[in-house]
C-alpha cells in the first residue's frame, strides 16, 4: 500500500479520497487554486500546496505544476479523481516517469477508451454493438447534415474526449447543424483540451444504464451492478439509481458480461464504468469513462464496499478483493443519489448560480449519506463544476428508498445559491418516476417546471474561516485575539495561530446582484434582466465567449446577443424584445458579475 497520496483534484471527489487514505492510514496532499485556498478538501489533509491561477486551466489541467509538487511532498501515489487530469493519458504515463503510481487505468486504456471513437471501435473488436454514428470525426457541418439525412433527425454531436454532456449538443435539423458543431467544438475544448467531436444517432426515448466494473493486473474483471441515470437535464445526471427499475435479471447479467468483455478488450485496470442506452429491449454501447463516477456511492451502499479503497489496493498491485459470485451476493436493496447542483432551475432554465453559501445543512438519519466538497461559509465558483453535495440513500426496495430521499432533501438547508433541490423533489414526487416510465429526454420534455423556483439566497453574516480562541491577551495585543489561520511558504500550506486584530472576517465573493421577475424562456436560454430603458444584464457570473451581434443591428425578440460561459456551462443571452442595439458593452473575453450590462436596446 501506498504512504502519501497526492490528490489531483478539488471539491467532493478530493474529499472522498481523502477520508478514505485516512482510514487506511495514508498521508495525503491536496493542491489548490487561488479560489480554494481554504476549500474543505485543504483543511483536510495533511498537507497542501498552491497551484496559482483561477480557472481550471491555470490550475487543475497544470499537469506540470502537479508533477512538481508530486515531487517536493515525496507523495507515492497520484489520485486523479474524476474531471481535470483524470482521463488524461500524458499526465498518466508523467507520473509513472516520475516514480509515482496513477490510481487509475494503463495509459493505453485511458487513449483507447477516453477518445469516444477508438471506444466505438474496441467495443466492436469485443463484440458489443455501439449506438449508430460515425466512428471518425467530423470537420464540416455539411457531414452532420449528411448523416442526419441518412440516418434520421435528431442527431447528436459529441466531443471525442470527455463525458459529463460537456462538448455534447442535439441537431433536430440541417439549420441549426453548423452552430451546434461550433458550440460543442468550443466547449469540448475548454473542458477537456480538445476540439474533436464526432457525430452519433439520438435515440428518442431511451434510458441511461451504466455497469460499475473493476480490473486488476492479474487478468481478472469484474461488474458490481448497474446505474440508472435517466433522470437528466443539458445531457447531465440528476439522479442515479440502482438496481435500474423494469430491468430483469437476465438483461442486467448481459450487459455485465459485456463491459467486462470490453475492459479486457483494453486491457484494462482499476475502476470504470461502461455507459449504455436502452431501448426496446437493447442495449448500444455509449462510452466508457476510464475512472471514478461521480454516482459511485449508489453503488456503494448496494454492496457495502469502499470503492476507493478498492482503486487503492489495485493500484498497488493487490488482485481483486472478491469474486464475481461474491459480488452477486451482496447486493441487497436499493440505493438512490440526488445532485445538488448550484443552479437556479426557475421555469425549467437551470441557470448556473455562483456564490458564498451563507448556510449548508446536510442532511442525517438512518440510511442516510452526504458527500460535499462544501461548508457554510465556502464560495461556489463560477470557475468550476457547480455541484454542491451528493445526497445518498438505501432502502429495502426503491420505494422506500425514494421516500428516504425525499425526507433528507425536506431536512437539507442551503442558503446564499440557488441549487436543484426543488426540481428533485418534484421529479421523485413524480407518477411517471414513481412508475419508472421515464427517459434521458423525459425531464426536459415533459416534466412542468413552470412554477418551480429557487429559494431565494439569504444573506447573513460572513462567517470566519479559523477558529478564535479567547485566551486573554495582554496589554499590547489589546483588540486582539488568538486565531489559528492559513499561510503558505513557498508554495506550500501551514496552519500557525497568530494574534490579529478582533474584526470580522470578510467574504471575497462579489454580492449578488437583484434580479428582475423570472420570464418565460426557451428552455436551456439564460434570462437576461431586461429594465424598462432596454438595458440587459446578465444573470450570474461568467465569461463571454462570443458575441452574435453589432452595435446598430437590427434584432428579434429571443435573438442571442452573446454566450456567456459560467461553471462549464455555455449560456446564450438572448435579447428580450425586438430593437436596435444602441450600446454593446462587452468583448470576447470579459469577465462579468451578476447584473452587468452586455447590451442596451431601442
Amino acid at each position: 500500500m501506498f504512504d502519501k497520496v497526492l490528490v489531483a483534484n478539488r471539491g467532493e471527489i478530493a474529499v472522498r479520497v481523502i477520508r478514505t487514505c485516512r482510514e487506511l492510514q495514508i498521508a495525503t496532499v491536496a493542491v489548490y487554486s487561488e479560489l480554494d485556498s481554504n476549500s474543505l478538501h485543504v483543511r483536510l489533509a495533511d498537507e497542501a500546496y498552491a497551484l496559482g491561477g483561477q480557472a481550471a486551466a491555470e490550475s487543475y489541467l497544470m499537469s506540470g505544476a502537479i508533477l512538481d509538487v508530486l515531487a517536493r511532498s515525496g507523495a507515492d501515489a497520484v489520485h486523479p479523481g474524476y474531471g481535470f487530469l483524470a482521463e488524461n493519458a500524458a499526465f498518466a504515463r508523467a507520473v509513472a516517469a516520475a516514480g509515482a503510481t496513477f490510481i487509475g487505468p494503463p495509459p493505453s486504456a485511458i487513449e483507447t477508451m477516453g477518445d469516444k471513437i477508438s471506444a466505438r471501435l474496441a467495443a466492436a473488436r469485443a463484440g458489443v454493438a455501439s449506438v449508430p454514428g460515425r466512428n471518425e470525426p467530423i470537420a464540416d457541418p455539411a457531414e452532420v447534415i449528411a448523416f442526419g439525412e441518412s440516418n434520421g433527425w435528431p442527431v447528436a454531436i459529441k466531443a471525442a474526449f470527455g463525458g459529463g454532456g460537456r462538448g455534447m449538443r442535439v441537431v433536430t435539423d440541417a439549420s441549426d447543424a453548423a452552430s451546434a458543431m461550433e458550440s460543442a467544438q468550443r466547449e469540448a475544448l475548454s473542458s477537456f483540451g480538445h476540439a474533436e467531436v464526432y457525430v452519433e444517432r439520438y435515440l428518442t426515448w431511451p434510458r441511461h444504464i451504466e455497469m460499475q466494473v473493476f480490473a486488476d493486473s492479474h487478468g481478472d474483471a469484474v461488474w458490481l451492478g448497474e446505474r440508472d441515470c435517466s433522470c437528466q437535464r443539458r445531457h447531465q445526471k440528476l439522479i442515479e439509481e440502482s438496481p435500474a427499475p423494469r430491468f430483469g435479471d437476465e438483461l442486467r447479467r448481459a450487459m455485465g458480461a459485456a463491459s467486462v468483455q470490453i475492459c479486457q478488450a483494453c486491457g484494462y485496470q482499476g475502476a470504470g464504468t461502461v455507459e449504455f442506452l436502452y431501448e426496446d429491449g437493447s442495449f448500444y454501447f455509449l462510452e466508457m469513462n476510464t475512472r471514478l463516477q461521480v454516482e459511485h456511492p449508489v453503488t456503494e451502499l448496494l454492496t457495502g464496499l469502499d470503492l476507493v479503497e478498492w482503486q487503492l489496493r489495485v493500484a498497488a498491485g493487490e488482485p481483486l478483493p472478491l469474486s464475481q459470485d461474491e459480488i452477486a451476493s451482496l447486493s441487497r436493496g436499493h440505493a438512490i443519489e440526488a445532485r445538488i447542483n448550484a443552479e437556479d432551475p426557475s421555469a425549467g432554465r437551470f441557470l448556473p448560480s455562483p456564490g458564498r453559501i451563507t448556510r449548508l445543512r446536510l442532511p442525517e438519519g438512518f440510511g442516510v449519506r452526504s458527500d460535499s466538497g462544501f461548508e457554510s461559509g465556502d464560495t461556489v465558483s463560477q470557475y468550476y463544476d457547480n455541484l454542491v453535495a451528493k445526497i445518498i440513500v438505501w432502502g429495502h426496495d426503491r420505494d422506500a428508498a425514494r421516500r428516504r430521499l425525499l425526507r433528507a432533501l425536506s431536512e437539507m438547508e442551503v442558503e446564499g445559491v440557488a441549487t436543484t433541490r426543488a426540481v428533485i423533489q418534484a421529479v421523485l414526487a413524480h407518477d411517471d418516476f414513481v412508475e419508472a416510465l421515464h427517459s434521458t429526454r423525459w425531464l426536459e420534455e415533459h416534466l412542468d417546471l413552470t412554477d418551480i423556483a429557487a429559494v431565494p439566497p439569504a444573506g447573513g453574516p460572513p462567517h470566519g474561516t479559523g477558529s478564535t480562541q479567547d485566551t486573554g491577551s495582554p496589554d499590547s495585543t489589546e483588540n486582539m485575539v488568538m486565531r489559528e489561520v492559513d499561510a503558505e511558504v513557498d508554495g506550500r500550506r501551514y496552519r500557525v495561530k497568530l494574534w490579529v486584530p478582533d474584526t470580522p472576517a470578510t467574504s471575497q465573493a462579489a454580492p449578488r446582484s437583484k434580479r428582475a421577475p423570472a420570464v418565460s424562456r426557451p428552455r436551456g436560454a439564460a434570462a437576461p434582466v431586461l429594465v424598462a430603458d432596454g438595458t440587459v444584464t446578465v444573470p450570474m457570473q461568467g465569461t463571454i465567449i462570443k458575441v452574435l451581434v453589432t452595435e446598430g443591428e437590427v434584432v428579434e425578440a429571443d435573438q442571442t446577443i452573446c454566450v456567456l460561459e459560467a461553471m462549464k456551462m455555455e449560456n446564450p443571452i438572448n435579447a428580450d424584445r425586438a430593437g436596435t442595439v444602441r450600446e454593446l458593452r462587452v468583448s470576447v473575453g470579459d469577465s462579468l458579475g451578476a447584473g452587468d450590462v452586455v447590451a442596451v436596446i431601442g
